[in-house]
């Protein structure tokens, strides 16, 4: 038996902790063995999978009270220190010189009360590397003011006198020696604070996204020819004579998937043909280990940070019109119940007939005349598409797929980057298609890989927890809607059902905001775990591998152990050992990816506000806490309405209740609730909105008309207020990534 696991059992039985000496003795380890002991017990220590104490003693986690975990901290001051099971709140004067995101290793004390607090032992990993911050001038003095919030750390700027800084420069700076006091030198100087672009610019740097590829990526692009040669076509079927249409928004660039549909007598052939760009980035090359790297492309307001080089992603891999690009189909002849009865996957060439938007798609299927004399060649096909996907989806809504439904915005920016408007994006038929199309490629490669033992990045979604499911079917039951299910053994099929049963009922976005919260974030594992939102046993993600890294390793699986039919058993090990530390890599940058485009949102949102400080809006509540509770408008922005502003009566959170209620007057706070409120406070730079609540009998003033806004009636005013989206606060209620229906996975296509 493994020394390192007999040392981890035998302490995990003696709770009280061993010294080396009783470890030895029970072990029963002869004396040729103690080089080798001291060696394990040192590596088990170093990797933190037994501890030490004062005493010498060794132990689990368990024995000594010890957590290992990632560092949060609130610009209060005080953090929480969280890992996979709990949580532990950490006092400001227990942090030591921890930053934000530190891995951390934290002895937890019981209080008398019976709470847990927290101490940091020790740093066992900084995860900040570069700072995003403001350069101030003052007295010919310069000083640095970090972005976020870094437990009040001061910087040493080893290289300011280098640049010639005026006030208000934004930088970038990396650190260099983790001190009390941060030692670091400016890298980048990002631009002016107030200039267009640059308050995005700083964000995308904050969160280690670099819109710049590096030198050797870019000379190793101007490499690849721009065109497709007579060699690039051998052992691929020709597909050039097809119809096959690309669809995607209008703004959309990086073309990836193209669909065929063809009428059969036992029901339809799907074609799913998606850009080869396994073809052109190679393993072991620099522009894949920049691709690694990045995980993603990030989508935020008016930009794109692709994952790859433009003149990839728009150019060669983008399956543009009317010109040959090299592909990967995967033809699945689907009967009338949706099955998938027979699959070919295989490389291809094709050259597009049409390059399609959504809108005009919709138009077609509307029988907008214009747009049917437009596209007559292809009315048929749009028709057929339609009536595919909609088998498709009665399947998936039989096998319990869960379609949330959530609203997303789109915010219009002018050419400074001015946030003019804030829009509600729209889903119709076209765009259902298409999702449905993906998912039902990225289900036929997923069996295909693991039925036929292949390495794979697979998508998965696991079955929600218990704890949080109690806690929504609690919520839903006060709102006066059980869940009827079984929260310690729930299906998909349920948690779709209740969905549905609320879908026309005003409570229902909050109700599906809050189950959406509930389930488990979707991530990337080398093992095939199933896909809970979806209800499927076997998924991945296939369709986009210009701007996801997991599509594009499944495309290099596919050519090396399928087309191309590699069979050396060390090379196939290899690749499903690094397939478990990629995965966790996309898993994070996607998180990271989210949580820029979020923050980039917020940031924009609260700017767009600020010039309806003082206006009156119509929200409904989306979020109780002990701190107040959050509105939501209409196109999704939210505010804060902070428990002090509540003046009629002292509030207090009722945790069983979910709600604020009087302390004299009994009035309660309740989600799904509809208020009117008072925007007091904007701030792009904090990227936060501040609401106060209009109390019923006060007598409401005329909103302001703003250039950018949309004249109302005086009715208007008062009930229609909330078409002017406010951000929402900061993370604060959910920093945790969201699944959305799978579709924010399959078709975030924006810019």
């Amino acid at each position: 038996m493994d020394l390192e696991y007999k040392i981890t059992e035998l302490l995990k039985r003696y709770r009280k902790g061993l010294d080396y000496h009783q470890i030895i003795e029970l072990l029963k380890l002869e004396d040729h063995d103690f080089t080798s002991f001291c060696n394990t017990l040192n590596k088990l220590v170093n990797e933190y999978q037994i501890f030490t104490d004062e005493n010498n003693h060794y132990g689990c986690k368990e024995a000594f009270g010890y957590e290992k975990g990632v560092l949060k901290i609130n610009p209060k001051g005080f953090g929480f220190v969280e890992w996979d099971e709990g949580s532990v709140y950490i006092a400001p004067d227990m942090l030591k010189n921890a930053l934000p995101e530190d891995e951390v290793l934290v002895k937890v004390h019981e209080k008398y009360d019976g709470a847990k607090e927290g101490e940091i032992l020790q740093i066992i990993a900084h995860h900040i590397q570069h700072v995003v911050g403001t350069v101030k001038v003052k007295e010919n003095k310069k000083y640095f003011l970090p972005d976020g919030f870094l437990n009040n750390r001061r910087f040493e700027i080893t290289n300011i006198d280098d640049f010639k800084l005026v006030d208000n420069t934004k930088v970038l700076l990396k650190i260099d020696r983790y001190d009390k006091l941060i030692a670091a030198h400016i890298e980048k100087i990002i631009g002016f604070k107030y200039d267009p672009g640059v308050d995005i610019l700083s964000l995308l740097y904050e969160f280690g996204i670099d819109p710049q590829f590096p030198k050797d990526v870019m000379r190793e692009v101007t490499k690849i020819s721009d065109y497709v040669r007579e060699e690039d076509k051998e052992n691929r079927r020709d597909l050039t004579d097809m119809t096959i249409i690309t669809i995607d928004g209008a703004d959309s660039r990086d073309l990836d998937d193209a669909v065929s549909v063809v009428k059969t007598a036992d029901g339809y052939r799907l074609g799913v043909h998606i850009a080869d760009v396994s073809y052109y980035v190679k393993e072991g090359s620099p522009i894949n280990a920049e691709a690694y790297e990045r995980g993603t492309s990030v989508y935020v307001v008016d930009r794109v940070v692709p994952m790859l080089p433009q003149a990839l992603s728009n150019g060669i891999c983008s399956l543009n019109p009317h010109v040959e690009r090299l592909t990967i189909s995967c033809v699945m002849d689907i009967d009338d119940h949706g099955e998938i009865v027979k699959y070919e996957i295989f490389p291809s060439f094709i050259k597009t007939t049409e390059r399609m938007t959504y809108t005009k798609v919709n138009e077609i299927l509307a029988h907008d005349a214009k747009a049917c004399k437009e596209y007559a060649h292809i009315t048929q096909l749009c028709e057929d598409m339609k009536q595919l996907a909609r088998i498709l989806r009665r399947r998936r809504k039989a096998l319990g797929a869960i379609d949330f439904d959530t609203k997303e915005a789109k915010i219009i920016v002018d050419e400074k980057g001015n946030p003019i408007d804030i829009k509600l994006r729209e889903r119709h038929e076209a765009e259902r298609i298409i999702e449905d199309f993906m998912i039902a490629a990225n289900e036929c490669v997923a069996a295909h890989l693991k039925w036929m033992e292949l390495p794979g990045m697979y998508r998965i979604h696991e079955t929600p927890e218990p704890k949080k499911m109690r806690e929504f079917a609690r919520i839903s039951m006060m709102l006066g809607y059980p869940l009827k299910a079984d929260v310690n053994h729930v299906y998909p099929k349920q948690l779709q059902q209740h969905l549905l049963s609320i879908k026309d009922e005003e409570i229902y976005p909050i109700l599906s905001t809050m189950l959406l919260r509930s389930m488990q974030k979707a991530r990337y594992d080398r093992q095939c775990l199933g896909h809970f939102g979806l209800g499927l046993t076997e998924y991945l993600h296939f369709t986009s591998p210009i701007r996801r890294y997991p599509d594009l390793v499944v495309h290099r699986m596919l050519r090396k152990y399928y087309f191309n039919t590699c069979e050396e058993p060390h090379k196939m090990q290899a690749d499903e050992h690094w397939m478990e530390q990629a995965a966790k890599q996309c898993s994070a940058q996607e998180r990271n990816a989210i949580d820029a485009e979020r923050a980039v949102d917020d940031m924009k949102k609260a700017q767009y506000m600020e010039a309806f400080v003082g206006d009156i809006f119509e929200g409904v509540i989306s979020t109780i806490t002990k701190f107040g509770f959050f509105v939501e408008l209409e196109n999704t922005v939210e505010g804060l309405v902070h428990i002090s502003t509540l003046k009629d009566d002292f509030y207090h959170f009722d945790e069983r209740a979910y709600a604020l209620v009087g302390e004299h007057n009994r009035k309660a706070y309740r989600m799904g609730q509809k208020v009117r409120v008072r925007c007091v406070d904007a701030s792009r730079f904090k990227k936060q909105v501040d609401f106060e609540v209009i109390p019923t009998k006060q007598k409401v003033q005329k909103r302001a008309v703003t250039k950018n806004a949309k004249k109302l009636s005086s009715k208007e005013q008062h009930t229609k207020g909330a078409c002017f989206k406010g951000p929402h606060s900061k993370s604060q209620r959910n920093k945790s990534q969201r699944y959305r229906g799978e579709r924010n996975f399959e078709k975030r296509k924006r810019g």
